[in-house]
């Protein structure tokens, strides 16, 4: 063959192009089953995080198998429910809220125990500034009192909404309540600079992060209402 000839050019490049893509494509499909493995186990630990769980990728299962008793699923309306094929683990609430109907949803919870002691958590999904953003909220046996939460996001703006996921703006949350008496108030997060340190319902912002802020505090506010039924039929059991 010619090598000088553009023929000889497009075959060699289409020959490349084929390999180099059928590399790749061979590649992504081996570590498929590894990157799964990966997404499950840092679910377990952020689950695991919120009830102040520290667990590496090695101890999770483990850890995730002794402290997590019970998995429940509910429907929309906050009645226990099942969907086929699945359990509670397996819901992802990030695609469940950005691709399924909100009458179609699933909401996961589980039950942590150690001690004798129960916590109750809850994951949810929501809007920030640039994307999603998500997270875990524990609460005590009461089902009212916040124990414990990690938040998390992929593209919100370093050094403003991005420190959703650091510990100073988490563990404002903590003894947080989200009943007023009977009625469900949620926790609100309210304008950075805010003096909130005697109002159970409501956290400080993040400085110059509003929006992610109050992405945060409505993602909470949306996702604990469908809770609402099952703490309310749950909480003279649970004490």
């Amino acid at each position: 063959m010619d090598v000088n000839k553009n023929s000889y050019i497009f075959t060699f490049s289409a020959i490349l192009v084929i390999v180099v893509g059928a590399a790749l494509a061979f590649a992504a499909e081996s570590l498929k089953p590894l990157q799964k493995e990966n997404v499950r186990l840092e679910k377990m630990q952020n689950i695991l995080a919120s009830v102040k769980i520290e667990a590496t990728p090695e101890e999770a299962a483990e850890k995730f198998e002794k402290y997590i008793i019970e998995q429940v699923m509910l429907d929309n309306e906050g009645n226990v429910a099942t969907s086929e094929g699945r359990t509670a683990f397996d819901i992802d609430v990030v695609k469940e809220f950005k691709t399924v109907e909100e009458e179609n949803r699933f909401y996961p919870l589980f039950v942590f125990e150690e001690n004798g002691a129960r916590k109750y958590i809850v994951p949810m999904a929501g809007n920030g500034l640039w994307g999603p953003i998500w997270g875990y909220v524990a609460f005590e046996g009461d089902m009212n009192t916040i124990y414990g939460s990690t938040f998390d996001h992929k593209t919100e703006t370093p050094g403003l909404g991005a420190e959703i996921n650091q510990p100073f703006f988490q563990d404002k949350f903590i003894g947080k309540t989200i009943f007023d008496g009977a009625e469900y108030v949620s926790v609100e997060v309210v304008k950075g600079g805010a003096d909130v340190a005697g109002n159970p319902h409501q956290v400080d912002g993040i400085s110059g992060g509003t929006i992610t802020s109050k992405g945060v505090g409505e993602m909470m506010e949306r996702t604990l209402n469908v809770y609402v039924p099952y703490f309310k039929g749950n909480q003279k059991a649970a004490l």
